[in-house]
């Protein structure tokens, strides 16, 4: 039991954890800046992690994109209020998804402006049924060997659809229920203290007003995890952060 307990939340961590740093802040937001080898690095690891799931960065960024510049309107990709249960919502954004990964849609200019990571050798074999296959294949290899009874072979489809999975709890709870410190003209909510252990990612209501924030904690009971550690990088020099500080003025002016 143990064994699986660790297995999941390592997957589930180091998966959202590279969904938040890399697809999130870096591919769609460019909230940092990193050299071509530390980029390679970390797409490495979005797509190891992730496994069966696997997001293609330019794909994400796209569709993330056009998230903010069409929140919750009926042009938002994934707007928990034009859609009756978060099942349907998945399926219509998997599509939309799919049709910027082939190149069918091609999306407004405007969403590809700012530069969007792309590792054409990596996607080939990261998108690949056969690939994703054999990641699936060997979560239940560790399954069989670890897992104490039957019960626990549930939680495989959260492996086999983890970042799907992840993205829709953030974009479906995120925008319907907890709190706002802002008025953005959207529904976006702050999700406390789910919005810690999904490492930051359900302060949607902060980040949707200060989108090139990388820290999206805003208030004093606010700890966004994944921002400490990108200063930790930005010191090391692994990256280096952009200048997107808010001040107290500004926090101040906004949630007048």
């Amino acid at each position: 039991m143990t064994a699986i307990l660790i297995f999941f939340c390592v997957h589930w961590f180091l998966s959202l954890f590279f969904h938040t740093f890399f697809l999130h802040r870096y591919a769609s937001h460019q909230m940092y800046t990193a050299s071509k080898g530390w980029e390679r690095v970390f797409y490495f690891c979005t797509w190891f992690f992730q496994g069966s799931s696997y997001l293609v960065p330019r794909a994400y960024g796209v569709m993330h994109r056009m998230h903010h510049e069409y929140s919750d309107t009926e042009h938002d990709p994934h707007s928990p209020h034009f859609f009756k249960d978060v099942w349907t919502m998945m399926v219509q954004t998997r599509k939309l998804y799919n049709s910027f990964l082939t190149r069918k849609n091609v999306p407004d200019a405007k969403f590809t402006e700012e530069p969007l990571p792309e590792w054409h050798a990596l996607d080939r074999i990261g998108d690949h049924m056969i690939t994703r296959l054999i990641f699936a294949m060997g979560y239940i290899a560790f399954y069989v060997a670890f897992a104490p009874s039957w019960i626990w072979f549930l939680l495989l489809p959260i492996h086999f659809l983890m970042g799907p999975v992840q993205g829709a709890i953030v974009n479906w709870c995120g925008h319907k229920y907890g709190y706002s410190n802002f008025n953005n003209g959207d529904h976006s909510r702050n999700t406390s203290p789910w919005g810690i252990l999904l490492l930051g990612e359900l302060f949607q209501n902060n980040h949707h007003k200060f989108k090139d924030s990388p820290n999206f904690a805003k208030k004093w009971f606010e700890l966004d995890p994944t921002y400490p550690v990108m200063k930790a990088m930005n010191w090391i020099g692994i990256i280096k952060l952009k200048s997107a500080r808010v001040t107290k003025a500004e926090m101040k002016k906004a949630a007048a």
